[in-house]
């Protein structure tokens, strides 16, 4: 019998799909959690590699604000991928319960093919419009002419974030969340390499500045997708793959759909609105205000990624027990879970309130910019415990299934509250733009109330969970 959880972790090592419903319950949390959150500290590690090494440039606001912006707007692509990765991976993990395998690889394919699909005509529109929805977002000019080359490089090579996104969704359903560590362990290794390399230069390669970190970032990911593709192919048989499977399969897609798109446009609702209140503040506090907050949110969103990797195993883990009918063990999960997210959550606050200021210095030396970064950190940071607990609902919700509450909270938190009291403040008011970052630990609070108000509504087959 395996008796620690770096036992099992050694043990998950050598198999390819795993069935959480064999294992205990707060090991499988854990056998689960542990390597999505380093998956997921990793996939950060991205935009904050690209921050650091800018941020030390000559016109490091500058550059700040136009890599701030661009992640700020890859989070619509994010959300597209994340989406679909959330549908994908319920019916991966419910399959797998259900000990389906056949079903699996359908899934799988017809995923993949919907990837390339949508990536194409991101990809277009993000080259070609890249400087016209800079300007429409109040990005200042001197940074659009700065490093517009930036976004055009990251958004024309859009199909590697949809698929890093979507395979490791499916890597996690089948319950084996290595697989979908390892690839972004690779896919920043080169991300770091390359990253100083491109934008100082190194002997015979020239100096890029910006543009290096750009094409950093699109190399690392390529490669990761690259590893991401052959494990696919390695495990085929066991994913039940067969020259059948590699047709476009109707049924299943609408399936897909129908659980994505909802799980789109939650990600979709909230991205959008976190871009608003970017506009918000680049028009109200300036450059250095709104490099400070986006130093703020690339913080924020790092030390959240324990939450988000304890969430991501609870949807993993809800689909695995709803297949095989083990409601009693969702309702146990959902309890220990947020024991363990409100203890996380309040620790990350205490450490967000006393290093501010050197968190801030870590991503650059321009002083104006390291007071506005200090102040909208402990600001944000005031949220943590709503936003933790927020992401282990909503991923309860996900991981059944049932995209449609989340969607529905997250339309009425962001855009029946947040956005219209924004605009409010800032357009029809004048009030200090810091006003606008307040709003975003208010309106963590309350989605955190409407999730409580909704959770009556988590049914599984025809069951209330009560939880």
């Amino acid at each position: 019998m395996v008796k620690s959880i770096k036992e099992k972790l050694k043990f998950l090592k050598h198999q390819e799909i795993i069935d959480f419903n064999t294992i205990g319950l707060k090991e499988g949390i854990w056998i689960l959690a542990i390597p999505m959150i380093l998956e997921l500290v990793l996939e950060s590690v991205f935009s904050l590699v690209d921050l650091y090494f800018v941020g030390h440039l000559p016109n490091s606001h500058l550059a700040i604000q136009i890599i701030g912006f661009t992640e700020s707007i890859n989070t619509i692509i994010y959300s597209i991928a994340v989406g679909f990765s959330v549908g994908v991976s319920a019916l991966v993990s419910i399959s797998i319960g259900e000990k389906k395998l056949k079903k699996t690889g359908k899934i799988v394919i017809q995923a993949l093919a919907i990837a390339c699909i949508i990536s194409l005509f991101i990809s277009f529109i993000g080259y070609f419009f890249a400087e016209k929805i800079f300007t429409t977002l109040s990005v200042s000019p001197q940074a659009i002419a700065y490093g517009i080359s930036y976004p055009k490089i990251i958004f024309s090579n859009s199909i590697f974030i949809l698929l890093l996104f979507l395979i490791n969704g499916i890597f996690r359903g089948i319950g084996n969340p290595l697989l979908a560590m390892k690839s972004l362990w690779i896919a920043n290794g080169f991300n770091l390499i390359l990253c100083p390399i491109l934008i100082n230069g190194w002997l015979f390669i020239p100096a890029m500045g910006i543009e290096g970190a750009g094409w950093a970032t699109v190399i690392g990911r390529a490669v990761g997708v690259g590893y991401q593709l052959y494990s696919l192919y390695r495990i085929r048989k066991s994913l039940g793959f067969d020259r059948n499977r590699f047709q476009l399969h109707f049924p299943i897609i609408k399936s897909i759909t129908q659980i994505a798109f909802p799980g789109v446009l939650q990600y979709v609702l909230a991205s959008m609105s976190w871009i608003y209140l970017s506009q918000l503040i680049a028009k109200g506090g300036g450059e250095y205000g709104s490099a400070g907050f986006q130093i703020a949110v690339r913080v924020m969103l790092f030390f959240i990624l324990p939450i988000w990797g304890l969430s991501n195993a609870v949807a993993t883990l809800t689909g695995q027990y709803l297949g095989a009918q083990h409601l009693k063990r969702i309702k146990i999960l959902t309890k220990i879970v947020l024991k363990y997210t409100i203890l996380l959550c309040l620790g990350i606050t205490i450490i967000n309130f006393i290093f501010a200021e050197n968190i801030s210095l870590f991503f650059t030396n321009n002083a104006q910019t390291i007071v506005q970064a200090k102040e909208a950190m402990k600001i944000i940071s005031l949220g943590y415990v709503a936003y933790g607990i927020s992401m282990i609902a909503n991923n309860l919700f996900n991981g059944a299934s049932n995209t449609k509450i989340p969607t529905l909270i997250n339309f009425l938190g962001f855009w029946v509250f947040q956005i219209p009291i924004a605009y409010y403040v800032m357009e029809l008011q004048n009030w200090s733009y810091e006003t606008v970052i307040w709003l975003v630990p208010i309106t963590e609070t309350l989605l955190c109330g409407l999730y409580l108000l909704f959770r009556k509504q988590l049914v599984l087959k025809g069951n209330p969970l009560g939880i």
